[in-house]
């Protein structure tokens, strides 16, 4: 990274862009999985397309079935959903494709304005590319080619050129209110979590253009920047947050924990890093835990104390002042937002992917303070990228090669890990057979299979039972009903999921597969 090679940077970005390309057509002949989020966002879809109102969940009411009820989806921003449906509707293609040229689009989008704004935050075209191919050797850059992840995919997309928007505004003039102004619609388009880093982001504006200048000038800037936002963020919560619940709408009280202050002092290396998908969740579990709850903690404390250490030197041996700015504005408000929210134990996950903002404003900050160390510390680094790198290979081809050979596949082309194809193939010939029928499911995009009849998606239920039931029940009667479970809920969570339905009796169970079973009451 100490000699600059005119052609290097160039190298590196074909190369990145290439595969980008390559994966993005392999994408689209076998497209992903989906998240529960998105796979929520494209119920509301679902209920478009069949004529519901804009954002609308069209489904079931649980006062008694036989009636429909639609509700406001805002809980998530709806470009999750919007940016397929608006290639489905250009293109004709089906839900699995969309999501494919929305996640290739956004990637190669995404790149494109991490790179200007690495460049124009001060640094070299060769710590700029190679921050990117560090960017694009992180797990969390490879997971839309397994699931697509909705608002994280169209985040990476807006954040780069949002940035850059931040660092090049030069003063007052047109060009900043109309900056700040639709840097607030899209961002909100893109992820609803965009709110607090648009915040931080203006914060930051506002500083780098009053920094060194007259109280005056301080205020003049302010009102520049706060009109626009506060015109952006009202327009926001009057035509979309206020018609729901959203995160910030729900809270169960003040907690002091010690994983809620120090996970967002840990987010460095937690997102940026891989830290936390690697270690499938080291608070909040994604997959199999690898830490037991003493010893994530533990590692947490780690991580944070690792992260202090890489901001810190960062700060010192990175002069751009700019960019320094940039990182103290962001993790302090990284901080201080997350923290209150944890501490107030609002709705929202301990995962990484919440920090991703901070994972990548200190890339390019870590390899300046890497190139600047002693080759045994410089190995180390390469090391450790290397590492991040193969495993983010592995998770790729392995979850790759499970939606192309292994998922079931149904009408909209997402590779369904939830069951298998000789059950959805009965399931949708049942739809199909039926226009009167309800569809019980504990998997959100399950449901997406379903064309012609109504869909219920209950909430998967833990081994533990706990559960409210009032969430579950659903009362009255509507034609037939049938339930479809895993082989492993038999038992318990059988009997619970059918007293969910008190309005029907007779039912019969029908096995649609070694692993699935169907229990119908008419």
């Amino acid at each position: 990274m100490s000699a600059e090679k005119p052609n290097l940077p160039a190298i590196i970005l074909s190369g990145i862009f290439i595969i980008v390309i390559i994966l993005g057509v392999l994408l689209y002949l076998a497209p992903p999985s989906v998240f529960p989020d998105p796979a929520n966002g494209f119920r509301v879809m679902q209920s478009m397309e069949a004529g519901g109102p804009f954002n609308h969940l069209v489904s079931p009411d649980q006062e008694d079935i036989a009636k429909n009820t639609s509700e406001f989806l805002s809980w998530w921003s709806p470009g999750q959903y919007l940016a397929p449906y608006t290639f489905k509707l250009l293109l004709g293609v089906n839900t699995g494709q969309a999501s494919a040229l929305t996640i290739t689009l956004c990637q190669l989008i995404g790149l494109s304005g991490l790179y200007v704004f690495f460049k124009k935050i001060g640094f070299t075209p060769l710590v700029s590319a190679l921050s990117l191919l560090f960017i694009a050797c992180q797990q969390f850059f490879v997971v839309p080619y397994v699931f697509y992840n909705g608002g994280e995919i169209l985040f990476f997309a807006f954040i780069g050129w949002f940035l850059y928007g931040c660092t090049t505004i030069k003063g007052p003039g047109w060009q900043l209110p109309v900056f700040v102004l639709l840097a607030g619609w899209v961002g909100f388009f893109c992820k609803s979590s965009m709110l607090w880093i648009y915040a931080a982001g203006l914060l930051y504006l506002w500083i780098r253009l009053s920094s060194q200048k007259s109280i005056s000038e301080w205020i003049k800037n302010g009102a520049w920047i706060a009109i626009p936002a506060i015109i952006s963020v009202v327009t926001i919560w009057l035509f979309y947050l206020s018609k729901g619940e959203n995160p910030t709408s729900v809270s169960a009280g003040v907690k002091f924990t010690l994983k809620a202050l120090c996970f967002p002092i840990a987010s460095p290396l937690l997102s940026g890093f891989s830290a936390d998908d690697l270690s499938h969740g080291l608070i909040y579990h994604t997959g199999t835990p690898i830490f037991s709850d003493t010893m994530a903690i533990i590692v947490l404390l780690v991580l944070l104390e690792s992260s202090l250490w890489l901001i810190v030197s960062i700060l010192k041996q990175v002069t751009d002042q700019n960019y320094r700015l940039l990182i103290r504005v962001f993790y302090l408000s990284a901080i201080l937002f997350f923290g209150y929210a944890y501490l107030r134990q609002m709705p929202i996950s301990y995962e990484a992917r919440h920090f991703r903002i901070i994972g990548i404003i200190v890339i390019p900050g870590t390899l300046f303070v890497f190139s600047k160390t002693a080759p045994a510390y410089r190995l180390v680094f390469n090391l450790l990228w290397a590492g991040i790198a193969i495993t983010s290979i592995f998770y790729a081809a392995k979850g790759y090669s499970n939606n192309r050979n292994k998922s079931a596949h149904g009408v909209t082309g997402i590779a369904q890990w939830a069951i298998d194809q000789k059950s959805l193939d009965k399931i949708i010939a049942l739809d199909k057979q039926n226009t009167n029928a309800t569809f019980v499911f504990v998997n959100a995009s399950l449901g997406l299979e379903i064309k012609h009849n109504r869909v219920i998606t209950l909430q998967p239920i833990s081994d533990d039972l706990r559960i409210n039931f009032d969430d579950y029940e659903y009362d009255g009667h509507a034609g037939p009903l049938y339930i479809i479970l895993p082989e492993s809920y038999a038992g318990p969570k059988e009997k619970f999921v059918l007293k969910a339905f008190p309005g029907y009796k007779g039912w019969y169970g029908s096995m649609l597969s070694d692993n699935y079973v169907m229990y119908a009451a008419k």
